[in-house]
């Protein structure tokens, strides 16, 4: 989506801190021994107490009103009965539609004490989330936020998935542009457009490269197993640096 007037920006705005807002209650919210589907009831109740919808219900009729992935699933987690054990990453993704406007926002947490010593690999998926946003202006290629990310992977002992990416985002949950890769694709040749609404997210793994589907249809699981994290913001490119829509008043971490 391209923003072109000031009700729409109003629009994404609304939405943006909507999910922002529901993201953070559902990660202070969330504890070990809860089970998957009790905190995505609760996100639930939010996004409903806001007048917003699930786009994952909305857009694909996803069973769950969040994501909630753990440990070595990537993405698209079901929520279920699973309890959550001291230790687990946990990845919460939420994305909402009000008004038909659209915004997308997640972050991976460890359960209590970090007993398998995944913290690092948390910190190092916000680290590259921001990096790659740091550069991000109408002009810039796109592939430069897939060598940022996968530099800073790297440069950590992770990995990053190959066949996962942010993606345009605004009047539907995927848009153009898509496949906003997290590794640098030399043959990509698209830039951030000046008013464009965009998703960045980071998927980075202790052992893995790759996704596949598993056998319920939806959650993404890492191709050789460890631990996986993932952060996402919404932003809008701008000539200068980018407003983050989904941290509060366009905060931003530098590195």
């Amino acid at each position: 989506m391209i923003i072109q007037t000031a009700q729409e920006l109003e629009h994404i705005q609304q939405i943006s801190n909507i999910v922002a807002t529901t993201l953070q209650q559902m990660i202070s919210y969330t504890k070990e021994g809860m089970t998957t589907k009790e905190i995505d009831l609760f996100g639930e109740r939010i996004l409903k107490s806001y007048g917003a919808n699930s786009a994952p219900f909305v857009t694909y009729k996803f069973p769950g009103c969040a994501c909630i992935s753990v440990n070595n699933e990537m993405a698209h987690g079901i929520p279920s009965d699973r309890i959550l054990q001291k230790g687990d990453v946990v990845n919460i993704d939420v994305s909402a539609e009000l008004n038909g406007y659209f915004a997308d926002n997640g972050a991976s947490i460890i359960i209590g004490e970090d007993i398998h010593s995944n913290q690092k690999l948390v910190d190092t998926s916000i680290e590259a989330l921001y990096k790659a946003i740091s550069i991000i202006k109408g002009g810039v290629k796109i592939n430069e936020v897939g060598r940022i990310i996968e530099k800073t992977a790297k440069s950590n002992g992770f990995k990053v998935i190959n066949n996962l990416g942010g993606h345009g985002i605004g009047k539907s949950l995927h848009e153009e542009p898509d496949c906003i890769l997290n590794y640098y694709d030399r043959y990509e040749n698209r830039r951030f457009r000046k008013g464009s609404v965009v998703a960045i997210e980071t998927f980075i793994s202790t052992n893995s490269t790759s996704i596949y589907t598993a056998q319920d249809g939806w959650t993404f699981l890492s191709n050789n197993g460890g631990y996986c994290a993932q952060h996402e913001h919404t932003i809008l490119v701008t000539d200068g640096k980018p407003i983050i829509l989904t941290a509060e008043n366009g905060i931003f971490k530098d590195f």
